[in-house]
């Protein structure tokens, strides 16, 4: 676990001995992978100070000495911060995570004049604590599933979570409640998905489809009702990946319309409820769990904090 302590703008790192003889440059190209636009930004603007000192970027870095990068400058706010209570599963000077209720968009598709969605309660919350900066949000969920969303509270967290996302090493476990009792209790759906030509917003698997993966398995089933509920994590993103997927196989979500499901709630019955990933500025393991928010007859008794 890395030594960082935030002083004003500027955020500070003990240089560790695993990056002794590593350059600046190397850090944020090849432990980072940060964009090279945001790291030339860094470099001309001398965003980068080594033991209180303008960086040398080709220069091997020592163990022990204080690397510090101006992260936390203000910023023009690209949203309009609105106020909604919002629930704040993990937060530190770089990340937040939000458990997003259902029926509130993640993000506004016009910046300039949506006010309602997730990312302008995030901005207002940023306000009213005191940083006028832009939050980031790394991943989205649709607009009638619930759970735990990651922002990033500067450009080059967002940056890192970003590829991490890319590389998979931000893991989301989902829950769902399907129709119908499944025939093997885990598996695999591995099929390509594409648009429905027949349909502006929904998707289908098809062959010339984008690959897509979804792993599931079986947490508990209600014979009475017919119904199975199940976690599910991905290995792509694809838009509706779970509800496309699980009515493929022949269970859509309870509530999902749009799949093949009843409407015997008001909504698709899915939920972001786990959320891990290494932090990208301390080493360490953040694991936040998302209790459900609303409609608590969809889930029964099934405990987020034990998937």
């Amino acid at each position: 676990m890395l030594t960082t302590k935030r002083k004003g703008e500027w955020f500070e790192i003990v240089v560790p001995k695993e990056w002794e003889g590593k350059t600046v440059d190397e850090l944020f190209r090849h432990v980072w992978e940060a964009p090279k636009k945001l790291t030339h930004t860094f470099r001309m603007e001398e965003k980068v100070l080594v033991d209180g000192v303008r960086a040398n970027w080709n220069s091997p870095l020592a163990a022990s000495s204080k690397l510090k990068i101006q992260l936390f400058e203000e910023e023009t706010l690209q949203v309009i911060p609105n106020f909604f209570e919002i629930d704040i599963l993990y937060e530190d000077d770089h990340v937040l995570v939000i458990n997003k209720p259902p029926f509130m968009n993640t993000h506004p598709n016009d910046p300039k004049t949506e006010t309602d969605t997730l990312v302008n309660a995030a901005a207002f919350y940023l306000q009213a604590s005191g940083e006028l900066r832009n939050i980031r949000q790394i991943h989205r969920l649709d607009r009638d599933t619930s759970g735990a969303i990651l922002f990033a509270k500067h450009p080059l967290a967002g940056a890192i979570l970003d590829k991490m996302l890319e590389k998979r090493e931000i893991k989301r476990t989902y829950i769902a409640a399907v129709q119908g009792l499944l025939k093997r209790r885990k598996g695999t759906i591995n099929a390509p998905i594409g648009s429905d030509r027949h349909h502006g917003t929904r998707r289908r698997v098809s062959a010339s489809g984008s690959q897509a993966v979804t792993h599931f398995q079986l947490i508990k089933e209600d014979q009475n009702k017919q119904r199975s509920y199940v976690k599910c994590w991905l290995e792509t993103g694809r838009t509706h990946q779970i509800r496309v997927h699980l009515s493929h196989l022949g269970h859509p979500l309870v509530g999902d319309t749009l799949y093949g499901g009843q409407p015997l709630v008001k909504r698709q019955a899915l939920h972001a409820a786990k959320l891990e990933f290494i932090h990208p500025f301390t080493n360490e393991k953040i694991e936040c769990f998302a209790p459900f928010t609303d409609l608590p007859e969809i889930f029964n008794t099934i405990d987020v904090y034990t998937i």
